[in-house]
């Protein structure tokens, strides 16, 4: 059963609960070392101060806050409402979700029915402006499946799109602090020069990967714009990630493709799953290259703590992949 909550409620909760601990909680005359809990409030409230007076933007996940970021460079708070590692698809916001979006000067999604939460979740914001920021890129339709002919989210993997992105932050930043314009500008202007350079570097690359070889098969799929954009085939066994385990038929529909178009090498996504893939390895003969990153970044250990790094990382991934496979046959 579905739980309810009350913004209004959680804040009174959480002020009574402060007001307890000021008057409850004598002060000592010693000092006593710091806990952890008090250091990460410590940090916290360094953070505000540190944000204090920029405006704060708002996103439904952490590509598109890296992104803003970039744009905004020092002078607007971006935050994402889904952490690192979340799956984007079926996110459930929590009550700390909404509290963190209530202060909001702007509400930045993908649209493209990617955040089929979302409604819901603006539902209880009250006079935010939210900017789509797919707006001007012509979608690919869903071919099969319970979403059929509605859009493919997955519009920012690839390089050529990401452009299209950061032209809509940039003038949603330029119309939310005009005052600022001409560092949302020069920002926007360094970054799309990073994104062209990945678009070249990976159309170069696949290039080298033979006409028959060029095609992409995935878990999900998630790659069909960048599939669109640099000439390749696409093969996946789930459109969007809708279900928690792949079927008996699903993989046998990707053993058969994988057969007939003889691919030599295969790959899946961080966030679900690679059992299925490595099924169709195993029955296939193809190589599986490796997880891709598509819905979430990582942490800063991890190998893709940036939009771009994220570009860089499944480009060379899929490049090296398709490669060392068409060599080996």
């Amino acid at each position: 059963m579905a739980t309810s909550f009350s913004l209004q409620g959680m804040i009174l909760a959480s002020g009574l609960a402060l007001g307890v601990c000021l008057t409850g909680c004598g002060s000592a005359d010693v000092a006593t070392p710091e806990t952890p809990a008090e250091e990460a409030t410590e940090v916290a409230a360094e953070a505000q101060a540190e944000n204090q007076g920029k405006k704060k933007v708002l996103t439904t996940f952490t590509v598109l806050a890296d992104m803003a970021q970039n744009v905004a460079g020092d002078r607007l708070e971006v935050v994402s409402v889904t952490r690192i590692g979340a799956e984007i698809h079926g996110y459930e916001p929590t009550p700390s979700d909404l509290v963190k979006a209530q202060d909001a000067d702007l509400l930045l999604y993908n649209g493209m029915n990617l955040e089929r939460w979302f409604d819901q979740f603006l539902g209880n914001l009250r006079d935010v402006p939210s900017v789509i920021l797919t707006e001007g890129i012509e979608p690919i339709p869903i071919a099969s499946g319970p979403y059929t002919d509605k859009p493919n989210p997955h519009a920012w993997m690839s390089p050529r799109n990401a452009l299209v992105y950061v032209e809509n932050i940039r003038k949603a930043f330029v119309e939310l602090d005009p005052d600022n314009a001409d560092d949302y500008n020069a920002n926007a202007a360094a970054y799309s020069k990073q994104l062209r350079a990945i678009d070249a570097q990976l159309a170069a690359d696949l290039d080298q990967v033979p006409a028959t070889q060029r095609f992409l098969v995935s878990c999900e799929g998630a790659f069909s714009y960048l599939a669109r954009d640099y000439g390749l085939k696409e093969i996946y066994m789930w459109p969007i990630n809708a279900e928690q385990q792949f079927t008996p038929k699903q993989v046998q529909t990707v053993i058969e493709k994988v057969k007939i178009n003889d691919v030599p090498t295969i790959f899946c996504e961080s966030t679900v799953s690679d059992e299925g893939q490595k099924q169709v390895a195993q029955s296939t003969g193809a190589r599986f290259g490796g997880n891709l990153y598509v819905d979430s970044l990582s942490t800063q250990e991890g190998p893709v703590p940036t939009f771009l790094d994220l570009l860089e990382y499944d480009a060379r991934v899929i490049a090296n992949g398709l490669l060392a496979g068409s060599r080996s046959q």
